[in-house]
């Protein structure tokens, strides 16, 4: 295949790509979904699961192997915005944070952790055989337990939004209890994978020592070097989103080298980025680069559906299915909604919380792609994370109706604590403070 035929293919799959996964992401935002199930589902329809089942070859002809590679490029790519946009939104002065937050981030980070590896200790001839021959040992127990604490922040802000929980107090503390149990994982996650990496142990303190250096570098050099160029007089805010790539992607290419994924360098290169006087991401350079990696994300989507390969799953799969979601619902829902309420919130507020720390989405599914490009899973074990992934996200709308609709009826319980906290604050300030608050019957 020359030159011109690649591009006229890939030009080809990208207006299939990007035209389907709008199409369904709307669909599923009508259904009451968040848009990114719809394009979930549109990566798993456009692989090998559904549209590799048509006739005519249609799924070769549209993705033909030479156009893969550079498909898989620009999803990368697509991640390399994405992570530097989250990582440039996270406010880490959130891991200073006490009361809820604090108590709803540890349970809902520790407790699914735990449950995803007691669910390989469980049952480690269930994983062996999904894992395809891939090994069950240490490594493979923490990155389940990893895999299984994650909360996509993206996501969720966006259920929050639609659902009206915006502004409120589960609503709030739910969006920064997830930025710090990412904030968390992703480094167990790095760790998983220079634990996983093949070579002599002289190999990996090299490589974690070169980690730490770039690290070092990336705040004592970098930084400071952005913030000066970029508060230096006559500054134009066009110049500083090609800068800000540049430097995602420097990163990106500096921690893929060291044996990790791309999107460890991303994320670092946006937590480094210089923010607003008050602390705050600036929404200026944000907003261009969340645009333009939303437009690559399709991409993203269909490279990890063409890995989900459902055909290849056996009957002895499904059971591990449903343990993996049990696991996942209840580490989630549990912890979160145990941790708030001992942080004294309200029962209805606590499941709120627990519900939404329950959605994944796209931040799962980077996590499942690292995972199987690095060997750590295998493709079958991969799908049944996948469809994991899709059911938890998309359950966390039907999960809260019912809350929302109880919350529109205060129960006696609620109409109780009223009365008792209006009779609290004293008579009203109207009468006289020597008043009694019934009038007294005229004779």
């Amino acid at each position: 295949m020359g030159t011109d035929s690649i591009v006229t293919h890939v030009a080809a799959a990208l207006t299939v790509v990007i035209a389907v996964s709008y199409a369904l992401g709307s669909v599923a935002r009508r259904l009451g979904q968040p848009p990114v199930v719809g394009e979930l589902f549109a990566g798993i329809a456009l692989g090998p699961s559904l549209l590799g089942l048509a006739p005519g070859r249609i799924y070769e002809t549209l993705f033909p192997e030479q156009i893969q590679p550079i498909l898989s490029a620009l999803a990368q790519v697509a991640l390399v915005l994405f992570l530097f946009a989250v990582g440039y939104e996270l406010d880490l002065r959130l891991l200073r944070g006490r009361g809820a937050v604090a108590a709803v981030s540890l349970g809902g980070f520790a407790i699914p952790m735990t449950l995803g590896a007691g669910a390989v200790l469980l049952f480690p001839g269930g994983f062996a055989s999904a894992n395809g021959g891939h090994p069950v040992d240490a490594t493979f127990t923490l990155y389940i337990a990893v895999a299984l604490s994650i909360t996509a922040v993206p996501v969720l802000a966006g259920i929050i939004r639609d659902q009206g929980l915006a502004g409120g107090r589960p609503g709030a503390i739910a969006m920064a209890s997830a930025g710090i149990i990412d904030a968390l994982s992703w480094p167990v996650l790095a760790v998983v994978l220079m634990g996983g990496g093949q070579g002599s142990a002289r190999t990996w303190t090299v490589r974690v020592a070169l980690l730490a250096v770039h690290i070092l570098v990336m705040v004592f050099v970098v930084r400071p070097l952005l913030v000066r160029w970029m508060r230096r007089p006559g500054a134009l805010l066009a110049h500083h989103a090609p800068v800000a790539v540049a430097v995602a992607l420097g990163s990106a290419w500096a921690t893929s080298a060291l044996g990790l994924h791309v999107i460890f360098g991303a994320l670092l290169a946006g937590i480094i980025m210089p923010r607003l006087p008050d602390g705050v991401a600036d929404s200026r350079l944000l907003r261009p680069l969340q645009e333009t990696g939303g437009l690559l994300l399709p991409v993203f989507f269909t490279v990890s559906g063409m890995a989900v390969k459902l055909g290849g799953l056996h009957r002895s799969d499904l059971l591990l299915l449903v343990v993996i979601c049990a696991a996942a619902i209840v580490g989630k829902v549990t912890a979160g909604s145990l941790s708030a309420r001992a942080a004294r919130l309200p029962w209805r507020d606590a499941l709120v919380i627990g519900v939404l720390l329950n959605t994944r989405g796209l931040t799962e599914l980077i996590v499942l792609n690292v995972g199987l490009q690095a060997g750590v899973i295998g493709p079958r074990l991969y799908a049944l994370l996948v469809v994991m992934a899709l059911l938890t996200t998309a359950a966390t709308g039907p999960l809260l109706g019912p809350l929302r609709r109880r919350a529109a009826r205060p129960d006696d319980h609620d109409d109780r604590a009223n009365r008792e906290r209006t009779t609290d604050t004293g008579p009203d300030p109207g009468q006289s403070p020597t008043a009694d608050a019934t009038p007294a019957p005229q004779p």
